[in-house]
């Protein structure tokens, strides 16, 4: 400990590195970075023929042991301590007659103009650039300015640094502002020897004459030595992108030394696009007892599956990892953006990075098994990309779910883990007079998905629930008579499909406020409008109030399936303002006595759901709800008079005499979906 300095800015004193290298003696100090980790970057950089200045040398190995590979002789050192480069000078004075140490000031050398080819600096610029004092920050513009003077033009400035955000943000905007050539390359570690937590960094700065006027900056990162250059568009990119290898690097060095209390999420960027490819979760299990085959295992989620609860939810990944019996867990999401060459191609990308975040005690060698649903990555078709200015960019895409079934899928990309809509696919039919292909013909792609959407199957768990509370209509027949519908949110058109197809003398009518919705609908999910399907496109608050004032008790039914696009609320369905207490008596003064009103509400805001709770049992005497197995999505059914109350076992048999009166013949049924047990497992709040 008295090697170190009183203060920070003893980094910069003659005195205390004299007094360092005597107490120190003949051991070299490494700051960071040792030279088998440095060579593949100094090898880029430092020709056999260059002249070399090294500033700042101290008693380290680096000088030496380039001179000894042969990467290069003509070597200069420098140091302000008498005491080391006299020690340097008896160490390799005899040995290595072409490399020379100098006592000197880097920031006041003595050397002629356009000297050198290459200024090497090892934790020098760290070493100084300690604050962000005025004094400080005129020393390093000084040693940079030196710098500049001795090196040609062509020439390169390598400097070795731990990269702190004020260190790269100094050199970076330096030089790039001289006109020269910015790289920044990330040193790979050598595991056990690494000495430091925090990744090590090169900086190469490539002189260039400066221009007049405005010329482009060229900044750049290698992530790895081998790595193409990625260009980047400002100081502060750059410096973020740093910072992100920094934050991976102490994330690893974390969770290789603890389990994880609460579930890791990072993102793994192409290398070309710098967009996210994979996205990683790290799941730890208490409840396995880890022996030498069950630390540690990956599991690749195939693609479209990855909202589903079990891969989607904090919750559901927990019980995967426990019921796949590893200690550690490691799910893996593919990005709809990318292509994958099936899991053995995923295998070979991910196999050496996925072992930076293996867990502490994992034995050596230990093979690590990739997993997945059947084996493979599943199949996952875009449809249709576009954006609008109220949703935003958003896809229609195909995927493969379990066995031979497709769903297509529109997902709003601001929330590309939320599935907006969806709907099944029917099985591929000849068309008529169309003939069926023969045997011996080539058989079509299993990654060609058939492309006519089922009606008659609501994929959502919400939209099933939603139906079945058409069963609280008073009357003494199971299936009601006509039927006036309002339905708040489009979507995919699914919810009021179904509505229109099997409630034969239902009049419904949808608002939704993009334009764009409704030709989504339209051209990918099989929506149509005609006598009794009708779409307004408009601002739901602005319809209901204009029909509350303009025609109450119009409506049997009033369906809120509307997402917000505030998704800083804790409320993602329906927006803040649709369960505030003077709208929600306007669509009270909308329905019909003994109709009911249908709300998906997903909160996940517990005071905020409380709250909006209590609001509608201000408005509605009755009120139901039924919450939805493994989502956070919750269906309301609330009613203006309290005379209609009805407990659960009832509701139970309206909803079975419901859907015995909607199973007609020829007409198709979904075998799962089962009314009863949608009402049953209702609370009356």
């Amino acid at each position: 400990m008295e090697l170190l300095p009183r203060s920070p800015g003893e980094f910069g004193s003659a005195r205390y590195w004299d007094r360092f290298f005597r107490q120190r003696g003949q051991r070299p100090f490494e700051w960071y970075g040792a030279f088998p980790e440095l060579c593949p970057v100094l090898h880029k950089y430092v020709r056999p023929r260059d002249k070399v200045l090294v500033v700042g040398c101290g008693n380290s190995e680096l000088s030496e042991q380039m001179y000894d590979v042969g990467m290069c002789e003509d070597i200069v050192n420098i140091d302000i301590s008498d005491a080391v480069i006299r020690q340097m000078q008896e160490r390799s004075g005899s040995m290595r007659p072409k490399m020379s140490y100098l006592l000197m000031d880097m920031l006041q050398m003595d050397f002629p103009d356009a000297h050198f080819q290459v200024v090497l600096d090892k934790g020098t610029l760290d070493a100084l650039l300690t604050d962000e004092e005025e004094a400080t920050v005129a020393k390093v513009d000084q040693m940079f300015a030196e710098i500049s003077r001795v090196l040609q033009v062509g020439g390169r400035y390598l400097c070795v640094s731990l990269a702190q955000a004020h260190v790269l943000k100094k050199a970076v905007e330096y030089f790039s502002q001289e006109g020269w050539v910015v790289r920044v390359h990330q040193v790979a570690s050598s595991g056990d020897k690494q000495q430091f937590v925090l990744p090590v960094f090169v900086y190469v700065m490539t002189k260039f004459r400066k221009i007049p006027g405005s010329a482009p900056q060229i900044l750049e990162i290698c992530p790895e030595e081998q790595d193409k250059p990625m260009r980047m568009e400002s100081t502060e990119r750059l410096v973020a992108a740093v910072q992100d290898r920094q934050h991976y690097a102490l994330l690893c060095n974390q969770i290789s030394k603890t389990p994880c209390r609460e579930q890791v999420s990072l993102d793994l960027c192409d290398k070309e696009s710098g967009k996210p490819r994979y996205t990683l979760h790290v799941v730890d299990s208490s409840s396995v007892r880890p022996s030498r085959d069950n630390h540690f295992a990956i599991f690749i989620i195939p693609q479209g599956r990855e909202t589903e609860w079990l891969f989607g939810t904090e919750e559901g990944r927990r019980q995967l990892a426990a019921s796949a019996g590893f200690g550690r867990l490691l799910t893996v999401a593919l990005h709809r953006e990318q292509h994958y060459e099936g899991m053995a191609g995923i295998q070979r990308e991910l196999s050496g990075k996925v072992m930076e975040l293996a867990p502490p005690g994992l034995p050596a060698r230990q093979q690590v098994p990739f997993l997945s649903v059947g084996g493979d990555i599943g199949v996952r078709t875009v449809r249709h990309c576009d954006s609008s200015p109220l949703s935003g960019e958003y896809v229609v895409e195909d995927v493969k779910g379990d066995g031979a079934c497709y769903f297509r899928r529109l997902i709003f990309l601001r929330n590309r883990n939320v599935v907006q809509s969806e709907a099944r696919l029917l099985a591929s039919t000849p068309l008529p007079g169309q003939k069926k292909r023969r045997k011996d013909k080539k058989k079509a792609s299993p990654a060609e998905p058939p492309g006519a959407i089922d009606k008659s199957y609501l994929c959502c768990e919400h939209h099933k629930a939603m139906v079945a509370g058409l069963c609280l209509l008073g009357g003494p027949d199971a299936l009601p008579g006509e039927l006036a519908v309002l339905v708040v949110g489009l979507g995919g058109g699914s919810l009021p499909l179904f509505v229109h197809d099997y409630f034969s003398q239902a009049h419904v009518a949808v608002v939704e406020i993009d334009p764009s919705m409704l030709e989504v609908a339209t051209h990918w999910f099989g929506f149509s409008q005609g006598d009794r399907m009708q779409v307004h496109v408009s601002d739901g608050l602005d319809y209901v109030a204009k029909l509350a004032a303009e025609a109450p008790a119009q409506y049997d039914v009033v369906m809120f399936d509307v997402d917000s696009k505030d998704l800083t609320v804790g409320m993602s369905c329906p927006p803040p303002a649709f369960v505030e207490k003077p709208f929600l008596q306007k669509v009270k003064t909308v329905l019909k006595p003994e109709g009911v009103f249908v709300l998906n509400l997903v909160c996940r805001d517990a005071r905020l759901k409380e709250s909006v709770l209590a609001t509608l049992r201000d408005v509605f005497p009755l009120l139901y709800a039924r919450r939805i197995e493994g989502e956070v999505n919750e269906i309301l059914f609330c009613q203006p008079c309290p005379e209609g109350r009805r407990d659960p076992a009832e509701l139970g048999l309206r909803a079975r005499a419901l859907e015995g009166a909607l199973r007609q013949p020829g007409r198709p049924w979904d075998s799962s979906y089962v009314l009863a047990d949608m009402l049953q497992a209702v609370t009356i709040l």
